[in-house]
């Protein structure tokens, strides 16, 4: 993780919480996502921008750039014309496998909860 400091100053590597430490790293809007999309393989540049299409060029970079210097994620680069370069998740960034699938998990069974609060109140 590298010198990075959270909001309150710390870095996580001295005295933050664990949890803490864990969103400092996965946290964000597209973090998780990446992740997510990285559990089915390796995947292009491009084909994030493709699946992700609320996201800027710039954040996408900022973002992988992140994941890959903490580890989580591989970035290869292959010598073609034109040059090919491909993400994937690194040994280290599988263990988060559970964590990305528990995530995906809790996030299906709040939409249900919402839809049927949704169509208890008549909202719909």
């Amino acid at each position: 993780m590298g010198d990075r400091r959270n909001k309150y100053g710390l870095n996580p590597d001295m005295q933050a919480c664990p949890v803490e430490t864990t969103l400092d790293v996965i946290g964000g809007k597209w973090k998780g996502i990446i992740l997510y999309q990285l559990l089915e393989g390796k995947k292009r540049f491009n084909e994030f921008r493709r699946l992700n299409p609320g996201i800027t060029q710039f954040m996408l970079t900022l973002q992988l750039r992140e994941l890959e210097r903490d580890g989580i994620i591989h970035r290869e680069i292959f010598k073609e014309v034109p040059p090919r370069v491909e993400y994937s998740l690194t040994d280290f960034g599988r263990t988060l496998e559970p964590v990305i699938t528990s995530m995906k998990a809790w996030g299906e069974s709040y939409k249900e909860r919402l839809n049927e609060n949704r169509t208890l109140q008549g909202d719909e």
